[in-house]
């Protein structure tokens, strides 16, 4: 009997050479979960940018090249998972790969990398924001943070925001044609919420959690990896994150006592947390 066909997951991301970020940790999640995964790099990175101290390539041109290639090849896939793009050039062309993809029934999961603390990260243009308006159109799952979710819905960025608020701005990402939204480090009232609104219909659902007084970088990309794993198996998206909360905060509590927290957390180590649990 032939086996069962694996679902087939790109990843548009950056990789690091050194530490534990991006395409690093999405990849030995997603193959532990049992798919098979593909990817794109959108740069390649000497190392996280923690340490101070960094190089960055910029693959645009091998990026537009590699679809060229893949196009006569027939390639496709079933999900695509997008992450950090580098500039406005490469968001028109993830954009555009994605659309067409999408017309073939791929599903589309957008992380709108683009900035933190209230503030863009350098590079990030009124335009890359427009490219990421677009892209975010056409997905099945969007996780932003909450400053990127102010961006992209146009409200203002605030320290903290109440339920109503929260309501706004997610209504606001549906509006761009979003059809599950996720919004993490959502601070409402004075505590920190992950936000769901599995459909434009549906009222936010608030997830609380406590800050762990630590920071690795790769978390985020960590969470995005479980909770895109556990979405295509099930279908429900707040499960999927409530499994993906649960999860991440055990592996980040077994890695509290690293001394170099700058590379990340060691993923491959701790993928025995990672599993079909049920929320």
């Amino acid at each position: 009997m032939a086996d069962k066909k694996q679902t087939q997951i790109l990843l548009i991301n950056d990789m690091a050479g050194y530490g534990k970020v991006a395409l690093s940790v999405m990849i030995p999640v997603l193959s532990h979960l049992k798919f098979e995964t593909f990817n794109l790099p959108t740069a390649l990175v000497s190392n996280t940018l923690d340490y101070g101290q960094f190089d960055i390539l910029d693959t645009t041109e091998y990026m537009e090249n590699t679809l060229l290639v893949w196009k006569k090849l027939m390639f496709s896939f079933d999900a695509i998972c997008t992450g950090f793009i580098v500039s406005e050039r490469q968001s028109s062309l993830v954009y555009e790969y994605c659309k067409e993809q999408q017309k073939s029934g791929t599903s589309i999961f957008v992380v709108p990398i683009m900035g933190d603390d209230g503030k863009r990260y350098n590079g990030v243009t009124n335009q890359v924001v427009a490219y990421m308006k677009r892209l975010c159109s056409i997905a099945d799952v969007i996780v932003p943070n909450i400053t990127e979710a102010c961006f992209l819905s146009e409200y203002t960025v605030k320290h903290t925001y109440s339920e109503p608020e929260i309501e706004v701005i997610a209504n606001r990402l549906h509006t761009l044609g979003a059809k599950s939204v996720v919004i993490t480090s959502a601070n409402i009232n004075g505590r920190m919420f992950t936000v769901v609104k599995s459909s434009p219909k549906n009222s936010c659902i608030l997830l609380p959690y406590e800050e762990i007084p630590v920071r690795f970088p790769g978390t985020g990309d960590i969470f995005m990896a479980i909770v895109v794993g556990h979405y295509l198996k099930s279908g429900q998206i707040l499960e999927s994150v409530q499994s993906a909360m649960r999860q991440l905060e055990k592996i980040i509590y077994a890695n509290l006592h690293d001394t170099d927290k700058y590379k990340g957390i060691p993923i491959e180590q701790f993928l025995e947390e990672i599993n079909d649990e049920k929320a």
